[in-house]
C-alpha cells in the first residue's frame, strides 16, 4: 500500500465554544485539501462560527488549499462568522498576497491577534434580542 507522499495533520482545538483553531501541518494541495475540507465541514457542522486557520507549518499550498479558504470564508459570512489566517510561512503568504487572497481573509501573526479580530467582529454585529427582553 503506497504512503502519501505529503500527508496533511490538522488538529482542531476549541479556544472558545464557537472558535475552532485548525492548526494545519504538511502541504495543502490537490492530495490532500479534501482532508482539510473534512475538518472544516465538521467544525461547520458543529456549529462553529469562527475558523481560526494557524498554517506556519504549510511550507506549500497550491490552488485547491486557497479554494477551500475561500469557501469556508463565504460561508462562515453567511453564518454569520469569520476565517482568520494565523502565521503563514513565505511561501504561502506570498501565494496569498499574489492572488488577493489576503486582502479578503484577515492574516494574523497569532491566535490572540486573531481572537482579537473575532471579538471586534462579534462588537460591530447587530445583536438579537434576549428573549422575554
Amino acid at each position: 500500500m503506497p504512503i502519501a507522499q505529503n500527508p496533511l495533520s490538522v488538529e482542531v482545538t476549541l479556544p472558545r465554544e464557537d472558535v475552532a483553531l485548525l492548526t494545519v501541518e504538511g502541504y495543502l494541495d490537490v492530495d490532500t485539501a479534501t482532508e482539510f475540507q473534512h475538518h472544516l465541514a465538521n467544525q461547520l457542522h458543529h456549529g462553529r462560527r469562527h475558523f481560526l486557520l494557524d498554517l506556519s507549518a504549510v511550507p506549500f499550498m497550491d490552488s485547491s488549499g486557497m479554494n477551500i479558504i475561500l469557501r469556508v470564508y463565504q460561508e462562515a459570512r453567511e453564518l454569520p462568522g469569520s476565517v482568520h489566517i494565523i502565521s503563514p510561512t513565505s511561501a504561502v503568504r506570498r501565494i496569498l498576497d499574489l492572488t488577493g487572497v489576503s486582502i479578503t481573509v484577515p492574516v494574523s501573526e497569532s491566535m490572540e491577534e486573531a481572537l482579537e479580530r473575532v471579538d471586534g467582529i462579534r462588537e460591530s454585529a447587530p445583536r438579537q434580542e434576549e428573549p422575554g427582553a
